[in-house]
């Protein structure tokens, strides 16, 4: 049995919102709020940002029932960031000011919520304060619509983008097909080095009405071949859907899309877009053919409306779990899921713990063996990895019809 650690603690969050990050937030303030040995539970104001500014939101404060709320409320609701650290060994100033407020406020406990670099972030800090001698159980909680985390089965948020990116190519693959003259349509899909999410794309087919066509990033693009997929199947039906990852690139690693370096985000990734445009006119121009490019952009990752129930429970139980994993002395890891089966075949979820060192900026992407041998759609494979994710439909809090999102007080610590 640990001993008891007593102190504060800190959430954050961290990286692109997703539609149940705020279900994990909820499973950590509510754990943290329960157990004995937190004395106050802190929300960061736009992750270690917030920190850094001393800008910490006393969830002590909040109402339960409003509280509940989150699990149904997309976005990050504390506010996220994508702020890079140094390594401390090179600069270490961003290190003493978070020492500085962990000790001002007596934070024993910090849990990070995000991806890849969030991850990093939070192995950084970690490791500083067992350099420096400071106790405080450090632990991840894994976000990323992307799927792309290293050492978990998948990640909370997926789930709910992949229902709602196979759900719209449904609806889009329908309105596509109301009128009599041929046109082929192209649905840009996030992802900028891991396919999953455009991969989803293939459950609007599975069941009757989605893309002819994928292309992920996980193999390299040839134009030619592209477009002699798509004119093949206009011949044969005058109506193709096409659906692409944002990240697709040719054989030389450069991106296909026209703004590959037209900005970056706070870790040096390029920000990508313009995709399905840039298509939608090599096909105008070699088919003469009409040609509709749709980018689906935010509306995919914050699309609570279509969230998946057993995402939502995951992420919940992911968030309290690191609580759970910290009271009983554990840190320096990320919680993450293990896929199982019950005696009858069905899927189960199970939850473990890995090294943040292992997880901090290594990239989980869709298995070669799942991609078909065309390189222009996925096998069964990834349809029976991914429909056990996307089940449930959440009862989800409305007024006048409208989603009742989470409204918090956001007190600020003194």
């Amino acid at each position: 049995m640990a001993e008891k650690l007593i102190g504060s603690c800190i959430f954050g969050q961290s990286g692109g919102p997703t539609s149940v990050i705020n279900a994990s937030a909820y499973g950590v303030i509510k754990a943290a709020l329960e157990a004995e040995e937190i004395t106050t539970v802190y929300g960061a104001s736009h992750g270690i940002v917030g920190v850094l500014n001393d800008e910490l939101y006393i969830m002590d404060e909040e109402d339960p029932t409003e509280l509940s709320y989150l699990l149904h409320t997309p976005s990050s609701e504390l506010g996220s960031c994508r702020y890079k650290i140094a390594d401390p060994e090179v600069d270490d100033t961003d290190y003493q000011r978070i020492l500085e407020i962990f000790k001002k406020y007596n934070v024993r406990y910090f849990f990070y919520n995000g991806g890849n670099d969030s991850m990093d972030t939070c192995n950084k800090i970690s490791k500083y304060m067992q350099k420096v001698g400071y106790e405080c159980r450090v632990n991840g909680v894994p976000k990323t619509i992307d799927n792309d985390l290293f050492g978990t089965d998948h990640c909370p948020g997926f789930a709910s983008a992949a229902k709602y990116i196979a759900t719209s190519c449904m609806e889009i693959n329908k309105d596509a097909r109301v009128y009599d003259t041929g046109m082929v349509t192209i649905v840009e899909i996030m992802g900028r080095h891991a396919g999953w999410l455009a991969a989803s794309a293939a459950l609007a087919t599975e069941f009757g009405s989605g893309p002819d066509l994928i292309y992920l990033p996980e193999t390299d693009f040839v134009m030619d071949d592209f477009v002699a997929d798509v004119e093949r199947i206009y011949k044969e039906s005058g109506k193709v859907l096409v659906a692409v990852s944002e990240g697709i690139h040719y054989a030389d690693g450069s991106f296909v899309s026209e703004a590959k370096t037209s900005a970056t985000d706070g870790f040096g990734h390029a920000q990508l877009g313009g995709l399905a445009t840039l298509l939608a006119e090599v096909v105008k121009n070699k088919l003469g053919c009409k040609v509709r490019g749709v980018e689906l952009s935010l509306l995919q990752r914050c699309g609570a409306h279509l969230a998946s129930a057993t995402d939502i429970q995951e992420a919940q139980a992911a968030g309290a779990q690191a609580v759970k994993a910290a009271l009983d002395g554990i840190t320096d890891k990320m919680v993450a899921f293990e896929r199982s089966a019950d005696e009858n075949g069905n899927y189960v979820c199970g939850m473990k713990l890995i090294p943040l060192s292992d997880v901090a900026n290594y990239e989980k992407k869709v298995p070669l063996e799942w991609i078909n041998d065309t390189h222009n759609g996925v096998k069964h494979e990834f349809i029976d990895y991914v429909l056990p994710l996307i089940q449930g439909e959440p009862d989800l809090p409305r007024e006048h019809s409208l989603p009742r999102y989470a409204k918090l007080k956001k007190v600020l610590a003194k």
